[in-house]
């Protein structure tokens, strides 16, 4: 028994359908509001120590409130931002890292384990940085040297992994041709569809 031949036609159109892209919602509205009230307060809390004591403070304090928040929306948010998947990402990033030096990205809809390695590393010097931040206005550590130590290496750690972070949405967006920046203002990611 002949098999048919299928046209030239029709093969393009079965690839086309194959690698076909398609909007989904990755970020929910919450996280999104999140991410980037928590960018300005950095941004604000790094430039002010010493200038503006009362907005490094209150930004400061701020942080310590989007912090909460975002252990909170940790278990409660949509399924990206949601904590079940910290810790298989984080097993899996040293392995993601070397593939990644020789280009292999992988398909993450929401974030990659290097992108949860960096979530991990971000709050955690953000809660030092805060609760040292804290500490050095109280009676009890005013002036005490290792919590202003404390407190500055790890708001330089954080201005550091805020650098790294936007070189790796840079770096992921051009290997993988995805947007990811709208995809943060808008809560939707393209993505390519594989049948």
């Amino acid at each position: 028994m002949m098999e048919k031949a299928v046209p030239e036609a029709r093969v393009a159109s079965i690839a086309a359908d194959r690698t076909a892209s398609r909007m989904v919602e990755v970020w929910d509205l919450p996280l999104r509001l999140w991410h980037w009230t928590l960018a300005v307060c950095v941004l604000i809390a790094w430039f002010t120590p010493n200038v503006h004591d009362g907005l490094h403070r209150v930004v400061g304090y701020s942080v310590i409130g989007l912090l909460a928040f975002r252990l909170i929306w940790g278990f409660l948010g949509s399924r990206y931002s949601r904590f079940r998947m910290v810790a298989v990402r984080l097993r899996a990033a040293p392995r993601y890292l070397l593939n990644l030096r020789r280009g292999i990205t992988g398909r993450y809809i929401g974030l990659n384990p290097a992108g949860t390695l960096m979530l991990v590393a971000v709050l955690l010097s953000l809660a030092v940085s805060g609760i040292t931040g804290v500490m050095s206005v109280t009676v009890t550590f005013f002036g005490v040297w290792w919590v202003e130590d404390t407190h500055l290496y790890a708001s330089d750690a954080v201005i550091v992994l805020v650098v790294l972070h936007v070189a790796g949405v840079v770096l992921m967006g051009v290997l993988q041709r995805a947007n990811l920046i709208r995809a943060m203002i808008t809560g939707r990611k393209r993505i390519r569809s594989y049948t």
